[in-house]
Protein backbone atom coordinates (compact mmCIF):
# COMPACT_ATOMS: atom_id res chain seq x y z
CA UNK A 1 0.00 0.00 0.00
CA UNK A 2 1.31 3.32 -0.75
CA UNK A 3 0.75 4.89 2.70
CA UNK A 4 2.52 1.68 4.21
CA UNK A 5 5.95 3.45 6.16
CA UNK A 6 8.84 2.19 8.39
CA UNK A 7 9.47 2.82 11.70
CA UNK A 8 13.45 2.32 11.94
CA UNK A 9 14.27 2.12 15.80
CA UNK A 10 17.39 1.86 18.12
CA UNK A 11 17.83 1.68 21.45
CA UNK A 12 20.13 4.58 23.29
CA UNK A 13 22.28 4.91 26.05
CA UNK A 14 19.32 5.78 28.37
CA UNK A 15 17.14 3.08 27.18
CA UNK A 16 15.47 5.29 25.43
CA UNK A 17 13.52 3.82 21.93
CA UNK A 18 15.07 6.31 19.21
CA UNK A 19 14.37 6.76 15.46
CA UNK A 20 12.29 7.89 12.34
CA UNK A 21 9.24 7.05 10.27
CA UNK A 22 10.50 6.26 6.92
CA UNK A 23 8.57 5.86 3.45
CA UNK A 24 7.14 2.36 2.51
CA UNK A 25 9.50 2.66 -0.52
CA UNK A 26 12.09 1.85 2.23
CA UNK A 27 10.96 -1.45 3.02
CA UNK A 28 12.02 -2.43 -0.89
CA UNK A 29 15.67 -3.14 0.09
CA UNK A 30 18.29 -3.08 2.64
CA UNK A 31 18.32 0.73 4.17
CA UNK A 32 19.82 2.61 6.72
CA UNK A 33 19.33 6.67 7.49
CA UNK A 34 21.44 9.54 9.57
CA UNK A 35 21.28 10.64 13.02
CA UNK A 36 24.06 13.09 14.89
CA UNK A 37 26.33 10.93 17.16
CA UNK A 38 26.11 13.29 20.20
CA UNK A 39 23.11 11.82 20.65
CA UNK A 40 24.63 9.79 23.18
CA UNK A 41 25.83 13.09 24.80
CA UNK A 42 21.76 13.92 25.77
CA UNK A 43 20.47 13.60 28.93
CA UNK A 44 17.31 12.73 30.66
CA UNK A 45 16.72 16.69 31.19
CA UNK A 46 17.79 17.41 27.65
CA UNK A 47 20.83 18.79 28.67
CA UNK A 48 23.90 17.80 26.05
CA UNK A 49 27.20 16.63 27.39
CA UNK A 50 31.03 15.94 26.04
CA UNK A 51 30.66 12.83 27.11
CA UNK A 52 33.14 9.76 25.81
CA UNK A 53 32.30 8.52 22.48
CA UNK A 54 29.57 10.84 21.61
CA UNK A 55 32.04 13.00 19.46
CA UNK A 56 30.50 16.46 20.59
CA UNK A 57 33.06 18.57 20.29
CA UNK A 58 34.50 17.05 17.22
CA UNK A 59 31.35 18.99 15.09
CA UNK A 60 28.43 16.18 16.11
CA UNK A 61 28.95 14.09 12.41
CA UNK A 62 26.36 11.88 11.63
CA UNK A 63 26.29 8.12 12.52
CA UNK A 64 24.17 5.40 10.39
CA UNK A 65 21.41 3.42 11.21
CA UNK A 66 21.62 0.85 9.24
CA UNK A 67 19.02 -2.33 8.44
CA UNK A 68 18.01 -5.40 6.52
CA UNK A 69 15.26 -6.18 4.63
CA UNK A 70 14.83 -9.46 6.15
CA UNK A 71 14.35 -8.00 9.53
CA UNK A 72 11.58 -5.75 8.84
CA UNK A 73 8.47 -7.15 11.13
CA UNK A 74 4.79 -5.84 11.69
CA UNK A 75 4.57 -3.26 13.88
CA UNK A 76 1.41 -2.28 16.03
CA UNK A 77 0.53 0.98 14.54
CA UNK A 78 -1.52 0.71 11.18
CA UNK A 79 0.44 0.86 8.12
CA UNK A 80 3.48 0.81 9.65
CA UNK A 81 6.14 -1.73 9.95
CA UNK A 82 9.43 -1.50 12.41
CA UNK A 83 13.08 -2.75 12.43
CA UNK A 84 15.88 -2.09 14.69
CA UNK A 85 19.24 -0.91 13.68
CA UNK A 86 22.33 -1.71 13.99
CA UNK A 87 24.54 1.97 14.36
CA UNK A 88 27.94 2.46 12.35
CA UNK A 89 29.79 5.85 11.68
CA UNK A 90 30.31 6.96 8.55
CA UNK A 91 33.04 5.08 7.14
CA UNK A 92 31.56 1.69 8.29
CA UNK A 93 33.20 0.91 11.65
CA UNK A 94 30.47 0.16 14.26
CA UNK A 95 29.44 3.05 16.76
CA UNK A 96 30.82 1.67 20.35
CA UNK A 97 28.41 3.07 22.58
CA UNK A 98 25.46 0.82 20.40
CA UNK A 99 24.03 -2.16 22.87
CA UNK A 100 22.89 -4.06 19.67
CA UNK A 101 26.43 -4.59 18.51
CA UNK A 102 27.83 -5.37 21.69
CA UNK A 103 25.60 -8.11 21.86
CA UNK A 104 26.38 -9.49 18.87
CA UNK A 105 30.04 -9.09 20.25
CA UNK A 106 29.21 -11.67 23.14
CA UNK A 107 27.55 -13.85 21.03
CA UNK A 108 30.38 -14.26 18.75
CA UNK A 109 32.72 -14.59 21.92
CA UNK A 110 30.65 -17.57 22.68
CA UNK A 111 30.36 -18.72 19.37
CA UNK A 112 34.40 -19.42 19.23
CA UNK A 113 33.60 -21.68 22.07
CA UNK A 114 31.19 -23.76 20.33
CA UNK A 115 28.45 -22.02 22.17
CA UNK A 116 25.28 -20.20 20.65
CA UNK A 117 23.13 -17.75 23.79
CA UNK A 118 19.30 -18.03 23.94
CA UNK A 119 17.68 -16.10 26.16
CA UNK A 120 14.46 -15.28 27.54
CA UNK A 121 13.73 -12.12 29.40
CA UNK A 122 11.26 -11.14 31.65
CA UNK A 123 9.38 -7.11 31.98
CA UNK A 124 7.84 -6.04 35.22
CA UNK A 125 6.09 -2.60 35.39
CA UNK A 126 3.85 -0.35 37.38
CA UNK A 127 0.87 1.08 36.11
CA UNK A 128 0.45 4.98 36.73
CA UNK A 129 -2.53 7.74 35.87
CA UNK A 130 -2.75 11.17 36.41
CA UNK A 131 -4.72 12.93 38.62
CA UNK A 132 -6.60 15.87 37.97
CA UNK A 133 -3.76 18.28 39.08
CA UNK A 134 -1.84 16.82 36.78
CA UNK A 135 0.58 14.34 39.34
CA UNK A 136 1.36 10.70 38.72
CA UNK A 137 -0.34 8.29 40.69
CA UNK A 138 -0.91 4.14 40.84
CA UNK A 139 -3.55 2.79 38.85
CA UNK A 140 -6.40 2.24 41.04
CA UNK A 141 -6.70 -1.27 40.89
CA UNK A 142 -8.35 -1.96 44.47
CA UNK A 143 -8.84 -6.52 44.05
CA UNK A 144 -5.70 -6.90 42.22
CA UNK A 145 -3.66 -9.90 43.99
CA UNK A 146 -0.21 -11.75 42.64
CA UNK A 147 -1.33 -14.11 39.87
CA UNK A 148 -4.64 -12.61 39.24
CA UNK A 149 -5.07 -11.75 35.18
CA UNK A 150 -8.50 -10.67 34.33
CA UNK A 151 -11.06 -7.26 35.25
CA UNK A 152 -10.54 -7.11 39.05
CA UNK A 153 -6.45 -6.29 38.57
CA UNK A 154 -6.89 -3.80 35.46
CA UNK A 155 -10.31 -2.09 34.65
CA UNK A 156 -9.38 -0.46 31.79
CA UNK A 157 -8.25 -3.34 30.09
CA UNK A 158 -5.29 -2.07 28.88
CA UNK A 159 -3.61 -5.17 29.51
CA UNK A 160 -5.95 -6.95 27.39
CA UNK A 161 -5.28 -4.38 24.55
CA UNK A 162 -1.29 -5.67 24.57
CA UNK A 163 -1.85 -9.14 24.27
CA UNK A 164 -4.33 -8.54 21.26
CA UNK A 165 -2.04 -5.81 19.57
CA UNK A 166 0.96 -8.35 20.54
CA UNK A 167 -0.54 -11.57 18.73
CA UNK A 168 -1.50 -8.96 15.84
CA UNK A 169 2.63 -7.97 15.53
CA UNK A 170 3.91 -11.96 15.67
CA UNK A 171 5.47 -10.79 19.26
CA UNK A 172 6.20 -14.33 21.70
CA UNK A 173 4.60 -13.95 24.26
CA UNK A 174 5.04 -16.45 27.05
CA UNK A 175 2.60 -15.03 29.93
CA UNK A 176 1.40 -12.51 31.73
CA UNK A 177 0.44 -11.94 35.17
CA UNK A 178 -0.10 -10.17 37.88
CA UNK A 179 2.82 -9.39 40.45
CA UNK A 180 3.01 -9.54 44.47
CA UNK A 181 2.02 -5.77 44.80
CA UNK A 182 -0.32 -4.04 42.81
CA UNK A 183 -0.44 -1.97 40.00
CA UNK A 184 2.22 -3.89 39.20
CA UNK A 185 2.24 -6.36 35.89
CA UNK A 186 4.55 -9.36 34.39
CA UNK A 187 5.00 -10.37 30.98
CA UNK A 188 7.10 -13.01 29.74
CA UNK A 189 8.33 -13.52 26.40
CA UNK A 190 10.11 -16.82 24.91
CA UNK A 191 13.41 -18.26 24.59
CA UNK A 192 15.48 -17.23 21.35
CA UNK A 193 19.00 -16.76 20.21
CA UNK A 194 19.68 -14.06 22.05
CA UNK A 195 19.96 -10.92 19.48
CA UNK A 196 16.48 -12.07 18.63
CA UNK A 197 14.96 -12.29 21.84
CA UNK A 198 16.26 -8.69 22.80
CA UNK A 199 14.85 -6.94 19.80
CA UNK A 200 11.69 -8.68 21.02
CA UNK A 201 12.13 -7.53 24.32
CA UNK A 202 13.09 -3.55 22.90
CA UNK A 203 10.16 -3.51 20.95
CA UNK A 204 7.82 -5.44 22.60
CA UNK A 205 7.97 -3.07 25.75
CA UNK A 206 8.05 0.34 23.54
CA UNK A 207 4.57 -1.71 22.46
CA UNK A 208 3.27 -2.33 25.84
CA UNK A 209 4.12 1.47 27.00
CA UNK A 210 2.20 3.05 23.92
CA UNK A 211 -0.71 1.00 23.90
CA UNK A 212 -1.48 1.68 27.87
CA UNK A 213 -0.62 5.25 26.90
CA UNK A 214 -4.30 5.02 24.91
CA UNK A 215 -6.08 3.60 27.82
CA UNK A 216 -4.58 6.59 29.72
CA UNK A 217 -1.74 4.63 31.42
CA UNK A 218 1.25 5.36 31.83
CA UNK A 219 3.27 1.80 32.20
CA UNK A 220 6.67 2.75 34.06
CA UNK A 221 9.68 -0.43 34.23
CA UNK A 222 11.27 1.96 36.95
CA UNK A 223 13.39 -0.09 39.49
CA UNK A 224 11.25 1.48 42.05
CA UNK A 225 8.39 4.05 41.56
CA UNK A 226 6.54 3.47 44.99
CA UNK A 227 7.78 3.79 48.02
CA UNK A 228 7.12 0.75 50.53
CA UNK A 229 6.41 -1.49 47.56
CA UNK A 230 8.26 -4.26 45.74
CA UNK A 231 10.65 -3.31 42.84
CA UNK A 232 10.78 -4.24 38.90
CA UNK A 233 13.69 -6.13 37.13
CA UNK A 234 14.31 -7.39 34.11
CA UNK A 235 15.38 -11.00 34.94
CA UNK A 236 17.84 -12.40 32.19
CA UNK A 237 17.25 -16.49 31.90
CA UNK A 238 20.02 -17.89 29.66
CA UNK A 239 21.35 -21.25 28.32
CA UNK A 240 23.35 -22.23 25.40
CA UNK A 241 23.27 -24.86 22.42
CA UNK A 242 25.64 -26.03 20.60
CA UNK A 243 25.91 -26.64 16.99
CA UNK A 244 23.68 -29.70 16.62
CA UNK A 245 20.91 -27.23 18.52
CA UNK A 246 21.22 -29.35 22.34
CA UNK A 247 21.36 -27.14 25.23
CA UNK A 248 24.42 -28.10 26.94
CA UNK A 249 23.92 -26.22 29.99
CA UNK A 250 23.28 -28.92 31.78
CA UNK A 251 22.43 -27.40 35.15
CA UNK A 252 20.62 -28.65 38.49
CA UNK A 253 20.34 -26.80 41.40
CA UNK A 254 22.77 -29.10 43.34
CA UNK A 255 26.27 -28.00 42.71
CA UNK A 256 28.10 -30.92 42.80
CA UNK A 257 26.03 -32.08 39.57
CA UNK A 258 26.64 -28.52 37.26
CA UNK A 259 28.41 -28.82 34.36
CA UNK A 260 31.74 -27.30 33.67
CA UNK A 261 29.91 -24.97 31.33
CA UNK A 262 27.55 -24.11 34.35
CA UNK A 263 30.23 -23.42 37.31
CA UNK A 264 32.00 -21.32 34.93
CA UNK A 265 29.03 -19.02 34.21
CA UNK A 266 28.06 -18.53 37.41
CA UNK A 267 31.65 -17.97 38.79
CA UNK A 268 32.04 -15.16 36.39
CA UNK A 269 28.81 -13.76 37.56
CA UNK A 270 29.65 -13.61 40.99
CA UNK A 271 33.30 -12.28 40.37
CA UNK A 272 32.16 -9.21 38.48
CA UNK A 273 28.94 -8.76 40.56
CA UNK A 274 29.46 -5.27 41.68
CA UNK A 275 31.12 -4.09 37.95
CA UNK A 276 27.74 -5.34 36.74
CA UNK A 277 25.62 -3.48 38.41
CA UNK A 278 26.74 0.30 36.89
CA UNK A 279 25.57 -1.32 33.61
CA UNK A 280 22.55 -2.99 34.37
CA UNK A 281 21.15 -1.28 37.30
CA UNK A 282 21.75 2.02 35.86
CA UNK A 283 19.78 4.87 37.51
CA UNK A 284 19.58 6.54 40.88
CA UNK A 285 16.42 4.78 41.65
CA UNK A 286 18.07 1.36 41.06
CA UNK A 287 19.93 1.50 44.44
CA UNK A 288 16.20 1.73 46.32
CA UNK A 289 15.49 -1.47 44.58
CA UNK A 290 18.73 -3.17 45.25
CA UNK A 291 18.27 -3.68 49.44
CA UNK A 292 18.56 -6.85 51.36
CA UNK A 293 15.59 -9.06 51.96
CA UNK A 294 14.01 -7.75 48.38
CA UNK A 295 14.66 -10.66 46.26
CA UNK A 296 16.55 -8.73 43.65
CA UNK A 297 19.84 -9.45 42.93
CA UNK A 298 21.22 -7.28 45.46
CA UNK A 299 23.54 -10.16 47.75
CA UNK A 300 26.63 -11.59 45.51
CA UNK A 301 25.53 -15.02 46.02
CA UNK A 302 23.58 -18.03 44.07
CA UNK A 303 21.72 -21.19 44.54
CA UNK A 304 19.07 -23.53 43.27
CA UNK A 305 15.08 -23.04 43.23
CA UNK A 306 15.75 -19.95 45.44
CA UNK A 307 14.66 -16.52 44.30
CA UNK A 308 16.60 -14.50 47.06
CA UNK A 309 20.02 -15.05 45.49
CA UNK A 310 21.16 -12.81 42.55
CA UNK A 311 22.10 -16.00 39.91
CA UNK A 312 19.20 -18.49 40.49
CA UNK A 313 20.20 -22.28 39.01
CA UNK A 314 17.31 -23.73 37.53
CA UNK A 315 16.61 -27.40 38.66
CA UNK A 316 15.13 -28.31 35.10
CA UNK A 317 17.66 -30.58 32.55
CA UNK A 318 17.43 -31.11 29.13
CA UNK A 319 16.29 -28.27 27.31
CA UNK A 320 14.81 -26.18 29.80
CA UNK A 321 17.80 -26.13 32.26
CA UNK A 322 18.85 -22.25 32.17
CA UNK A 323 20.44 -19.34 34.63
CA UNK A 324 18.80 -16.83 35.35
CA UNK A 325 20.17 -13.54 36.61
CA UNK A 326 17.83 -11.21 39.08
CA UNK A 327 19.93 -7.79 39.17
CA UNK A 328 19.00 -5.99 36.32
CA UNK A 329 16.11 -3.30 35.56
CA UNK A 330 13.97 -1.98 33.56
CA UNK A 331 16.09 1.37 33.31
CA UNK A 332 18.84 -0.72 31.33
CA UNK A 333 19.83 -0.75 27.66
CA UNK A 334 18.39 -4.14 26.86
CA UNK A 335 21.43 -5.29 24.71
CA UNK A 336 24.03 -3.78 27.18
CA UNK A 337 22.03 -5.66 30.13
CA UNK A 338 22.26 -8.99 28.25
CA UNK A 339 25.58 -8.48 26.91
CA UNK A 340 27.07 -7.72 30.31
CA UNK A 341 25.08 -10.61 31.85
CA UNK A 342 26.74 -13.03 28.83
CA UNK A 343 30.52 -11.34 28.71
CA UNK A 344 30.62 -11.78 32.99
CA UNK A 345 29.57 -15.45 32.59
CA UNK A 346 32.36 -16.10 29.92
CA UNK A 347 35.21 -14.51 31.76
CA UNK A 348 34.15 -16.68 34.39
CA UNK A 349 34.03 -20.01 31.82
CA UNK A 350 37.03 -19.31 30.29
CA UNK A 351 39.39 -18.04 33.01
CA UNK A 352 38.42 -21.10 35.43
CA UNK A 353 37.14 -18.80 38.44
CA UNK A 354 36.80 -20.27 41.46
CA UNK A 355 32.87 -20.57 42.67
CA UNK A 356 32.07 -19.58 45.78
CA UNK A 357 30.11 -21.37 48.13
CA UNK A 358 26.31 -21.85 47.27
CA UNK A 359 23.99 -19.70 49.43
CA UNK A 360 22.81 -21.31 52.44
CA UNK A 361 20.30 -18.52 54.46
CA UNK A 362 16.90 -17.82 53.43
CA UNK A 363 17.86 -14.14 52.49
CA UNK A 364 14.97 -12.49 54.39
CA UNK A 365 16.68 -13.03 58.05
CA UNK A 366 20.01 -14.04 56.52
CA UNK A 367 22.44 -14.73 54.19
CA UNK A 368 25.55 -16.06 53.59
CA UNK A 369 26.98 -13.50 51.42
CA UNK A 370 30.10 -11.81 52.00
CA UNK A 371 29.50 -9.09 49.44
CA UNK A 372 26.43 -7.26 47.81
CA UNK A 373 25.72 -4.54 45.41
CA UNK A 374 27.15 -1.00 45.59
CA UNK A 375 24.32 1.21 47.53
CA UNK A 376 24.21 3.83 45.21
CA UNK A 377 24.85 5.10 41.96
CA UNK A 378 27.97 6.75 42.09
CA UNK A 379 29.28 3.79 43.85
CA UNK A 380 28.36 1.91 41.10
CA UNK A 381 30.25 3.55 38.37
CA UNK A 382 33.25 3.27 40.73
CA UNK A 383 32.75 -0.59 40.66
CA UNK A 384 32.41 -0.98 36.69
CA UNK A 385 35.65 1.59 36.01
CA UNK A 386 37.92 -0.53 38.36
CA UNK A 387 36.70 -4.14 36.78
CA UNK A 388 38.70 -3.46 33.71
CA UNK A 389 37.93 -6.80 32.47
CA UNK A 390 34.48 -6.60 32.17
CA UNK A 391 35.16 -3.21 30.42
CA UNK A 392 37.36 -4.64 27.89
CA UNK A 393 34.85 -7.01 27.42
CA UNK A 394 31.68 -5.35 26.95
CA UNK A 395 33.21 -2.67 25.37
CA UNK A 396 35.74 0.34 26.85
CA UNK A 397 34.08 3.33 24.90
CA UNK A 398 30.65 2.48 25.94
CA UNK A 399 31.37 1.71 29.62
CA UNK A 400 33.41 5.43 29.62
CA UNK A 401 30.21 6.76 27.97
CA UNK A 402 28.38 5.13 30.64
CA UNK A 403 30.63 6.67 33.13
CA UNK A 404 30.40 9.71 32.34
CA UNK A 405 26.73 10.33 31.99
CA UNK A 406 25.45 8.33 34.88
CA UNK A 407 27.83 10.87 37.23
CA UNK A 408 26.59 13.70 35.51
CA UNK A 409 23.60 12.11 36.42
CA UNK A 410 24.24 11.38 40.13
CA UNK A 411 25.15 15.24 39.92
CA UNK A 412 21.77 16.31 37.92
CA UNK A 413 19.55 14.21 40.67
CA UNK A 414 21.21 15.37 43.89
CA UNK A 415 18.93 17.65 45.31
CA UNK A 416 16.28 15.45 44.09
CA UNK A 417 14.15 12.83 46.34
CA UNK A 418 10.84 10.99 46.60
CA UNK A 419 8.19 11.66 44.10
CA UNK A 420 10.30 14.53 42.73
CA UNK A 421 13.38 12.41 41.55
CA UNK A 422 10.36 9.60 40.47
CA UNK A 423 9.24 12.08 38.19
CA UNK A 424 12.11 12.63 36.67
CA UNK A 425 12.99 9.74 35.25
CA UNK A 426 8.93 8.93 34.66
CA UNK A 427 8.01 8.70 31.42
CA UNK A 428 11.24 7.59 29.88
CA UNK A 429 11.44 4.25 31.67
Amino acid sequence: MNNDRLRLLFCDHLNLARGKYLPGEKMKSNGSSRFAQALFGVHFDKDLLPSPGSRMLEGAPDMVAVYKKSEIRAGWQESTKVVVADLQQADGTPVPMCGRTALKKAVKDWQKHGFTPKVGLEIEAYAFTRGEDGAFKPYDTPHAYVYSPGPFSDPRGFTEAIWNASNKAGFKLESFTTEYDSPQFEFTLKFDDAVQAVDEHFLFRLMAREIALEHGIILTCMPKPIVGKGGSGTHVNFSFNNKQGKNVLGVSGAPDKMSKLARGCVAGLMRHHRGMSGLIAPIVNSYERLKPASMSGYWCNWGGDHRGVTTRVSNETGPRARLEHRMGDGAANPYVLVATVLQAARLGFENDYALAPMETGDCFEHSSATSAAPDNLAEAMDELEKDTALCTAVGQVLCDNQIFMKRAEVEKTSKLEGETLRDWYMYYI
